[in-house]
């Protein structure tokens, strides 16, 4: 084997152990996680670690609907969060969508707007948020929820960077074939971004999914409240039953793991575009 050869095998060597190493070392919570969620109290406690239960104790999971409403809050995160990713998205691509290839007034002074607004911490907005909702009959209800957090300008211009890199001369032909600014969206644009659009969806998802600060101050009744929410009120039912808590976490990362699977070849194929691009 010549050296260059012989060095090159020995950093893809290296590089593989190092990205093993990273990689068990961002899985183990995880691991640990679903372990614990099957254990007893005395496993849990046990030192040294122990890390296959002595007992597969499924009663744990059980425990968890005792203690709390969970499929109430599970349901309540469904939809609050499936409504707010499913509108973010519309208004996104038709923000994007005008922003990179219609012309209008103001255009430039809307961007720079919605740029803007990315640096304007949430505890800003919180109080007239509030306000304008209590004086709409928002407060306690899933449109309170959803409604203040159905724009985000991260999401549009992430999409607005995959719409600019269309040729321009798809679209000419598409309105040389008779096709007008929606047609061309939905027939050009659409179509040739939807890995860009299914990032966008995954990262969505998974900020509505945890999202806590906002349900928190919008709701008062149990039945409106979210699954955050509702894991702060285990964690003070079952403050030294970690097991049980362990379970309850497994459960609330179910859809968000089922998004990413759902999502994943889009995502894998929209990072690999990105990297294909620079």
């Amino acid at each position: 084997m010549s050296k260059t050869k012989k060095y090159r095998y020995n950093r893809h060597t290296a590089t593989f152990v190092l990205l093993l190493i990273l990689s068990l070392a961002m899985i183990f919570p995880f691991v640990w996680m679903i372990l614990s969620s099957f254990k007893t109290a005395a496993d849990v406690y046990q030192y040294p670690p122990r890390w296959i239960p002595s007992v597969w104790n499924w009663k744990n999971y059980g425990q968890v609907f005792r203690m709390i409403p969970f499929l109430r809050y599970y349901w309540n995160s469904i939809v609050t969060t499936v409504a707010e990713t499913g509108l973010q998205i519309i208004i996104s691509v038709l923000a994007a969508y005008s922003l990179v290839h219609l012309k209008w007034p103001g255009q430039n002074f809307v961007a720079a707007l919605m740029r803007s607004s990315m640096f304007v911490p949430m505890v800003v907005t919180m109080i007239p948020m509030y306000l304008l909702c209590a004086s709409l009959g928002l407060i306690d209800t899933y449109a309170g929820i959803i409604l203040p957090q159905i724009t985000t300008a991260f999401t549009t211009f992430l999409l607005m960077s995959y719409f600019a890199s269309i040729p321009q001369d798809m679209i000419d032909a598409a309105k040389l074939d008779g096709c007008g600014p929606t047609g061309v969206m939905m027939r050009v644009v659409v179509p040739n971004t939807k890995g860009a659009i299914a990032t966008a969806t995954l990262f969505s998802f998974l900020g509505n999914w945890k999202s806590y600060t906002w349900p928190l101050i919008i709701t008062s009744k149990t039945e409106y409240r979210t699954l955050p929410i509702g894991l702060k009120y285990l964690t003070q039912e079952s403050s030294s039953e970690y097991q049980v808590m362990m379970a309850a976490a497994v459960m609330t990362i179910l859809p968000v793991l089922i998004v990413f699977i759902f999502f994943e070849k889009q995502l894998v194929r929209s990072i690999t575009l990105t990297g294909m691009k620079s």
